[in-house]
């Protein structure tokens, strides 16, 4: 079989029952960390401009799941589809290109770098892709300004609210303009006046843009924000219908 009749059957293989070929696909993902198995046959898929909200008890593999279908771990088993391709049989140089231009993640606590001013953190991903700094800056000013916090753009993330540093994480993920962005518990550490703000902007933006989003959360008042949700227990998705 050659490589295109691969690539043809193990997109195939992915579509979604009414036939159309989702943006970001995982079938049948199995994941083990050591001796503790965190994914076991799981399965879900993104459509373009969707946000999906993956819930579930701590330990259910939700992060396991977003590593993988982000590519930043590959499963033991299984396959992830992104436009077409299989995600999982890139090579790392790829993934990291891929991680640079498509996709954008944002993780609990932000993990902006703490030597940096909130303008830098957004501006960073636009001058490793290339761009001269001063082209960087002002890119990554309308962003912060669409996150309401370019009054905070000379500060460190030390100086910053909870809910400022998380929007600013936002803004550094969505600056490149990623076809997904990968939200893991991004309200997790805050209260509920900034989950809301965060939330807001990160929909907003994401409909404006029509990024997709994959939104890991334990929170059904976040939960609420997506188009869709699946729920997972024990490494597995659970069917439409059926309590965790």
């Amino acid at each position: 079989m050659s490589k295109g009749d691969s690539d043809v059957r193990n997109r195939d293989a992915l579509k979604r029952g009414d036939g159309a070929v989702p943006l970001l696909a995982a079938r049948d993902l199995a994941k083990a960390h050591g001796r503790t198995v965190a994914l076991r046959g799981a399965s879900v898929t993104l459509d373009t401009g969707e946000i999906l909200a993956v819930t579930g008890a701590s330990g259910s593999g939700k992060s396991t799941l977003l590593h993988c279908l982000a590519g930043i771990v590959r499963p033991d088993s299984g396959a992830v589809t992104y436009a077409g391709q299989r995600l999982d049989r890139l090579a790392e140089k790829r993934l990291s290109e891929l991680r640079r231009t498509d996709f954008g993640v944002v993780f609990q606590f932000g993990q902006l770098i703490p030597e940096l001013t909130a303008l830098d953190n957004v501006a960073l991903p636009l001058m490793l892709a290339g761009a001269s700094r001063t082209d960087a800056q002002a890119r990554a000013g309308e962003w912060l300004e669409r996150f309401g916090v370019r009054g905070q753009g000379g500060l460190r993330p030390g100086e910053l609210s909870g809910g400022q540093a998380q929007r600013t994480a936002l803004a550094r993920a969505l600056v490149t303009g990623p076809k997904v962005v990968f939200a893991d518990e991004p309200t997790g550490a805050l209260d509920s006046l900034a989950s809301e703000q965060v939330m807001t902007a990160l929909v907003r933006t994401a409909r404006e843009a029509g990024t997709a989003v994959l939104l890991i959360t334990h929170d059904a008042r976040v939960a609420a924000y997506a188009d869709r949700e699946v729920r997972l227990s024990d490494g597995a998705v659970l069917p439409a219908g059926v309590a965790a």
